[in-house]
């Protein structure tokens, strides 16, 4: 086995990478909400659809990345996606319409899958004894980012504007992403080959015998359910505050709240998953994020409001950080990365229209009926809880 300063190091990189796509996928809608309803006159629904074509961008690569990085080597296709990261956000400032807003969306959606596959897989291969852990840890950089940006991102909206901004950050993201990639890779070939992947853990299934098992589709539909009504958050937070009587820069603290603990509890859940066990983890995080959304729109105030979006924030970090290694422990890591691929596709096909779009959509036809919207998800998360118990590695 490596020396841990080595294989800490990579680690490190791994996070890097991730974290600029995470500060503009989970900071950006937010951010930025206002601003495209009054330059684009469009409402919530329209707004909404913007994670459908995050989700979508990252959907579509995300098995195809699980293949390539076997072939053309994780460090390749991390490079790639931190073009599409970088370039995307400076195009994102000449945007005229929504058409270019939901173009900008499906790239930085694509750029997450070409950074997270390849680094989730290497992440876990160089640290096979501690998956649940180390995939915290890389999840928190994803989810993180955005808690960190949100604020800077609103303050540099408001004092270099729009275009300037997006120049900036798509520039900061390409140099931060290029250097990061370029020190992600696989460990040596005794670590990674199937043989010692099942010395550690159940052996290895190839993605058409995952695919006949119960235990794939369980966790495909615990995606659809609770990464449906944690994505949703992304982009009602501030919309509820601003509803509920707020400024955008006191409305921002809700949405602060639920990328703080989305980034810093993955490394929590990560941690706890590998002692109380994966599904019990998750089922604790989702039932509690289910009571935070049934109560939220009875309670005032907005620390209370921002600490109860906190729940909800980590129940959607615990689905990212602990659905990666509960999907290791049932298929093994020889094909993990195209196996995670297809489970994600719950998330983007099917998430983005059930949650934050639907979501929109509801809010429009009922004149910000929140109650009844975050009734909705909260009965998904529950339902989330049910079915991951069912999980049986």
């Amino acid at each position: 086995m490596p020396q841990k300063p080595s294989r800490a190091f990579i680690l490190i990189s791994c996070a890097g990478a991730i974290s600029w796509p995470g500060a503009f996928i989970f900071g950006f809608p937010g951010v930025m909400r206002q601003y495209w309803q009054q330059a684009f006159n469009v409402g919530g629904t329209e707004i909404g659809q913007t994670i459908f074509f995050v989700l979508t961008g990252a959907t579509c690569f995300m098995y195809l990345c699980g293949r390539w990085q076997e072939i053309y080597g994780p460090a390749k296709l991390a490079a790639l996606g931190a073009v599409l990261c970088g370039s995307s956000a400076i195009w994102l400032g000449r945007a005229e319409n929504m058409t270019a807003v939901y173009t900008w969306a499906f790239l930085v959606g694509a750029s997450s899958a070409f950074i997270y596959v390849p680094a989730l897989t290497v992440v876990q291969r160089w640290y096979p004894e501690r998956r649940g852990l180390v995939s915290g840890f890389f999840n928190m950089a994803f989810g993180l980012a955005a808690a960190v940006m949100s604020p800077v991102f609103t303050a540099l909206l408001s004092s270099w504007g729009y275009e300037t901004i997006n120049l900036v950050l798509g520039c900061v993201a390409l140099a931060v992403g290029l250097a990061a990639s370029a020190l992600i890779r696989f460990p040596p070939v005794d670590l990674s080959a199937p043989a010692a992947d099942t010395a550690i853990e159940p052996s290895s299934r190839s993605v058409v015998e995952a695919l006949k098992t119960r235990e794939f589709w369980y966790l495909w539909l615990t995606w659809v359910l609770a990464g449906a009504a944690g994505a949703s958050m992304l982009v009602l937070a501030t919309g509820f505050g601003l509803a509920r009587g707020l400024g955008l820069t006191q409305a921002v603290v809700i949405l602060t709240g639920f990328n703080l603990t989305n980034g810093g509890g993955r490394l929590v859940s990560g941690f706890f998953s590998d002692r109380l066990g994966r599904r019990r983890t998750m089922a604790i995080s989702f039932t509690s994020a289910a009571i935070a959304y049934l109560i939220m729109p009875h309670l005032e105030g907005i620390w209370l409001w921002a600490a109860l979006a906190a729940v909800i924030g980590f129940a959607f970090g615990t689905l990212f950080a602990v659905s990666a290694p509960l999907a290791g422990d049932c298929f093994g890591m020889a094909h993990f990365g195209a196996i995670f691929g297809l489970i994600f596709t719950a998330y983007g096909f099917l998430s983005g229209p059930l949650g934050p779009w639907l979501s929109g959509y509801i809010l429009d036809l009922t004149q910000g009926n929140y109650t009844l919207v975050f009734t909705y998800l909260g009965l998904m998360y529950l339902a989330s809880a049910g079915i991951i118990q069912r999980v049986r590695p």
